[in-house]
Protein backbone atom coordinates (compact mmCIF):
# COMPACT_ATOMS: atom_id res chain seq x y z
CA UNK A 1 0.00 0.00 0.00
CA UNK A 2 1.44 3.33 -1.01
CA UNK A 3 -0.09 5.27 1.85
CA UNK A 4 1.70 8.54 1.10
CA UNK A 5 -0.14 8.67 -2.21
CA UNK A 6 -3.49 8.15 -0.43
CA UNK A 7 -2.58 10.80 2.14
CA UNK A 8 -1.93 13.29 -0.68
CA UNK A 9 -5.24 12.40 -2.37
CA UNK A 10 -7.19 13.02 0.85
CA UNK A 11 -5.48 16.38 1.33
CA UNK A 12 -6.04 17.41 -2.26
CA UNK A 13 -9.46 15.92 -3.13
CA UNK A 14 -10.97 15.22 0.30
CA UNK A 15 -11.22 11.44 -0.18
CA UNK A 16 -9.55 8.25 -1.37
CA UNK A 17 -10.49 4.57 -1.80
CA UNK A 18 -8.22 1.73 -0.65
CA UNK A 19 -9.35 -1.80 -1.50
CA UNK A 20 -8.32 -5.17 0.02
CA UNK A 21 -8.15 -4.02 3.63
CA UNK A 22 -10.30 -6.87 4.95
CA UNK A 23 -10.36 -10.48 3.75
CA UNK A 24 -13.64 -12.24 2.94
CA UNK A 25 -13.27 -14.19 6.19
CA UNK A 26 -12.84 -10.99 8.21
CA UNK A 27 -15.91 -9.44 6.55
CA UNK A 28 -17.86 -12.62 7.33
CA UNK A 29 -16.86 -12.42 11.01
CA UNK A 30 -17.79 -8.73 11.26
CA UNK A 31 -21.18 -9.44 9.63
CA UNK A 32 -21.82 -12.30 12.07
CA UNK A 33 -21.00 -10.15 15.09
CA UNK A 34 -23.47 -7.52 13.90
CA UNK A 35 -26.23 -10.04 13.14
CA UNK A 36 -26.17 -11.49 16.65
CA UNK A 37 -27.13 -8.40 18.60
CA UNK A 38 -30.18 -7.21 20.46
CA UNK A 39 -31.79 -4.67 18.15
CA UNK A 40 -34.43 -3.42 20.55
CA UNK A 41 -32.28 -0.63 22.01
CA UNK A 42 -32.81 3.04 21.22
CA UNK A 43 -29.47 3.32 19.42
CA UNK A 44 -30.99 1.21 16.62
CA UNK A 45 -33.10 2.55 13.84
CA UNK A 46 -34.97 0.18 11.60
CA UNK A 47 -37.16 0.88 8.59
CA UNK A 48 -37.72 -0.78 5.21
CA UNK A 49 -35.11 1.48 3.67
CA UNK A 50 -32.47 1.60 6.33
CA UNK A 51 -31.16 -0.25 9.33
CA UNK A 52 -28.69 1.77 11.41
CA UNK A 53 -26.81 1.23 14.64
CA UNK A 54 -25.37 4.29 16.36
CA UNK A 55 -22.28 3.83 18.51
CA UNK A 56 -21.57 0.43 16.99
CA UNK A 57 -18.14 0.20 18.65
CA UNK A 58 -19.86 0.51 22.04
CA UNK A 59 -22.95 -1.55 21.20
CA UNK A 60 -21.03 -4.45 19.64
CA UNK A 61 -17.73 -4.46 21.58
CA UNK A 62 -16.73 -7.77 20.01
CA UNK A 63 -16.62 -6.11 16.59
CA UNK A 64 -13.86 -3.69 17.64
CA UNK A 65 -11.01 -6.22 17.45
CA UNK A 66 -12.26 -7.42 14.08
CA UNK A 67 -12.45 -3.90 12.63
CA UNK A 68 -9.08 -2.68 13.88
CA UNK A 69 -6.96 -5.23 12.05
CA UNK A 70 -3.28 -4.58 11.25
CA UNK A 71 -4.10 -2.99 7.89
CA UNK A 72 -6.48 -0.47 9.43
CA UNK A 73 -4.17 0.35 12.35
CA UNK A 74 -1.32 1.08 9.91
CA UNK A 75 -3.57 3.33 7.83
CA UNK A 76 -4.70 5.32 10.89
CA UNK A 77 -1.15 5.80 12.17
CA UNK A 78 0.45 6.64 8.83
CA UNK A 79 -2.28 8.72 7.18
CA UNK A 80 -3.93 10.39 10.20
CA UNK A 81 -1.19 10.33 12.86
CA UNK A 82 -0.43 8.50 16.10
CA UNK A 83 -2.58 10.74 18.29
CA UNK A 84 -5.88 10.01 16.54
CA UNK A 85 -8.72 8.24 18.37
CA UNK A 86 -12.24 7.16 17.35
CA UNK A 87 -14.99 9.68 18.20
CA UNK A 88 -18.07 8.35 16.42
CA UNK A 89 -19.22 5.07 14.88
CA UNK A 90 -22.32 4.10 12.93
CA UNK A 91 -23.37 1.01 11.01
CA UNK A 92 -25.59 1.54 7.95
CA UNK A 93 -27.42 -1.22 6.13
CA UNK A 94 -29.20 -0.21 2.93
CA UNK A 95 -31.30 -3.31 2.09
CA UNK A 96 -31.65 -4.71 -1.43
CA UNK A 97 -34.89 -2.88 -2.22
CA UNK A 98 -34.01 0.33 -0.44
CA UNK A 99 -35.31 3.65 -1.73
CA UNK A 100 -33.10 5.47 0.75
CA UNK A 101 -31.14 8.27 -0.84
CA UNK A 102 -29.19 11.10 0.72
CA UNK A 103 -28.99 14.61 -0.74
CA UNK A 104 -25.63 16.39 -0.91
CA UNK A 105 -24.45 17.54 2.52
CA UNK A 106 -21.40 17.97 4.76
CA UNK A 107 -21.06 16.17 8.11
CA UNK A 108 -21.10 19.20 10.39
CA UNK A 109 -21.78 17.80 13.87
CA UNK A 110 -19.85 15.87 16.47
CA UNK A 111 -21.22 13.62 19.25
CA UNK A 112 -20.61 14.91 22.76
CA UNK A 113 -21.55 13.89 26.30
CA UNK A 114 -23.66 16.90 27.36
CA UNK A 115 -25.18 20.17 26.24
CA UNK A 116 -23.53 23.31 27.60
CA UNK A 117 -23.13 26.91 26.51
CA UNK A 118 -19.80 27.25 24.76
CA UNK A 119 -18.62 29.99 22.47
CA UNK A 120 -18.57 28.93 18.77
CA UNK A 121 -20.37 25.65 19.54
CA UNK A 122 -23.85 25.37 18.02
CA UNK A 123 -26.48 24.70 16.83
CA UNK A 124 -27.25 21.71 19.07
CA UNK A 125 -29.47 18.67 18.50
CA UNK A 126 -30.54 15.94 20.92
CA UNK A 127 -31.69 12.51 19.74
CA UNK A 128 -32.48 9.73 22.22
CA UNK A 129 -30.31 11.34 24.88
CA UNK A 130 -27.45 11.76 22.44
CA UNK A 131 -26.05 15.26 22.06
CA UNK A 132 -24.70 16.55 18.78
CA UNK A 133 -23.28 19.98 18.11
CA UNK A 134 -21.61 21.88 15.30
CA UNK A 135 -18.13 22.69 16.62
CA UNK A 136 -15.70 25.38 15.39
CA UNK A 137 -14.36 24.80 11.88
CA UNK A 138 -10.85 23.77 12.96
CA UNK A 139 -12.26 20.75 14.83
CA UNK A 140 -14.24 19.65 11.76
CA UNK A 141 -11.27 20.18 9.45
CA UNK A 142 -9.18 17.85 11.60
CA UNK A 143 -11.54 14.86 11.48
CA UNK A 144 -11.04 11.85 9.19
CA UNK A 145 -13.83 9.40 8.40
CA UNK A 146 -13.25 5.77 7.44
CA UNK A 147 -16.09 3.92 5.72
CA UNK A 148 -15.62 0.15 5.76
CA UNK A 149 -17.55 -1.63 3.01
CA UNK A 150 -19.02 -5.04 3.85
CA UNK A 151 -20.45 -5.28 0.31
CA UNK A 152 -19.27 -4.25 -3.11
CA UNK A 153 -20.69 -0.81 -3.79
CA UNK A 154 -21.13 1.09 -7.04
CA UNK A 155 -23.51 3.70 -8.47
CA UNK A 156 -26.29 1.08 -8.70
CA UNK A 157 -26.48 0.33 -4.98
CA UNK A 158 -25.94 3.71 -3.46
CA UNK A 159 -22.19 4.34 -3.62
CA UNK A 160 -21.27 7.76 -2.28
CA UNK A 161 -21.13 10.58 -4.78
CA UNK A 162 -18.83 13.41 -3.79
CA UNK A 163 -17.78 16.87 -4.94
CA UNK A 164 -14.01 16.72 -5.27
CA UNK A 165 -12.05 19.37 -3.29
CA UNK A 166 -15.19 20.73 -1.59
CA UNK A 167 -13.67 19.84 1.81
CA UNK A 168 -11.32 22.80 1.62
CA UNK A 169 -14.00 25.47 1.18
CA UNK A 170 -15.29 25.70 4.76
CA UNK A 171 -19.05 25.48 5.30
CA UNK A 172 -20.43 24.91 1.80
CA UNK A 173 -24.20 25.01 1.42
CA UNK A 174 -25.31 22.27 -1.04
CA UNK A 175 -27.86 24.60 -2.69
CA UNK A 176 -25.00 26.87 -3.77
CA UNK A 177 -23.08 24.18 -5.71
CA UNK A 178 -22.13 25.56 -9.12
CA UNK A 179 -21.99 22.51 -11.39
CA UNK A 180 -20.21 24.53 -14.08
CA UNK A 181 -17.21 24.59 -11.77
CA UNK A 182 -17.62 21.46 -9.64
CA UNK A 183 -17.41 17.82 -10.70
CA UNK A 184 -19.20 14.84 -9.21
CA UNK A 185 -17.30 11.63 -8.47
CA UNK A 186 -18.89 8.25 -7.77
CA UNK A 187 -16.84 6.31 -5.21
CA UNK A 188 -17.00 2.62 -6.10
CA UNK A 189 -15.57 0.46 -3.32
CA UNK A 190 -14.97 -3.29 -3.39
CA UNK A 191 -16.17 -5.59 -0.62
CA UNK A 192 -13.51 -5.43 2.11
CA UNK A 193 -12.28 -2.04 0.90
CA UNK A 194 -12.48 1.33 2.61
CA UNK A 195 -13.15 4.89 1.64
CA UNK A 196 -11.48 7.63 3.67
CA UNK A 197 -12.99 11.10 3.53
CA UNK A 198 -12.98 14.47 5.24
CA UNK A 199 -16.39 15.29 6.80
CA UNK A 200 -16.50 18.69 5.07
CA UNK A 201 -16.45 16.94 1.67
CA UNK A 202 -19.89 17.39 0.07
CA UNK A 203 -21.34 13.91 -0.32
CA UNK A 204 -24.64 12.12 -1.00
CA UNK A 205 -25.94 8.85 -2.41
CA UNK A 206 -28.61 7.62 -4.80
CA UNK A 207 -31.28 4.97 -4.40
CA UNK A 208 -30.40 1.31 -4.92
CA UNK A 209 -31.40 0.10 -8.39
CA UNK A 210 -29.64 -3.27 -8.75
CA UNK A 211 -31.20 -5.19 -5.85
CA UNK A 212 -27.89 -5.52 -3.99
CA UNK A 213 -27.49 -4.55 -0.37
CA UNK A 214 -24.95 -2.02 0.87
CA UNK A 215 -23.59 -2.31 4.39
CA UNK A 216 -21.08 0.23 5.65
CA UNK A 217 -19.38 0.89 8.99
CA UNK A 218 -18.67 4.60 9.38
CA UNK A 219 -16.03 5.64 11.96
CA UNK A 220 -14.80 9.19 12.62
CA UNK A 221 -11.40 10.03 14.13
CA UNK A 222 -9.97 13.16 15.74
CA UNK A 223 -6.82 14.10 17.64
CA UNK A 224 -8.31 17.17 19.34
CA UNK A 225 -9.43 17.49 22.94
CA UNK A 226 -12.65 19.47 23.38
CA UNK A 227 -12.68 22.60 25.55
CA UNK A 228 -13.38 22.70 29.28
CA UNK A 229 -15.99 20.23 30.46
CA UNK A 230 -17.11 18.92 27.07
CA UNK A 231 -16.13 15.37 26.05
CA UNK A 232 -16.45 13.25 22.93
CA UNK A 233 -19.31 10.90 23.79
CA UNK A 234 -17.81 7.88 22.02
CA UNK A 235 -14.13 8.48 22.53
CA UNK A 236 -12.16 5.26 22.10
CA UNK A 237 -8.38 4.93 21.76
Amino acid sequence: MNLQNHKNLIQENGFTVINNIFSDTEIEEISKAIQNIDTSKETFRKSEDLFAIRQILKEVPHVKDLIFNDNLKTIIEEIFGEKYFAVKSIYFDKPERSNWYVAYHQDLTISVDKKIDLENFGPWTTKQNQFAVQPPLDILENIFTIRIHLDETDENNGALKVVRKSHSKGIYRPETIDWNVETENICNVEKGGIMIMKPLLLHGSNRTTNGKKRRVIHIEFSDKELPEVLNWSERMN
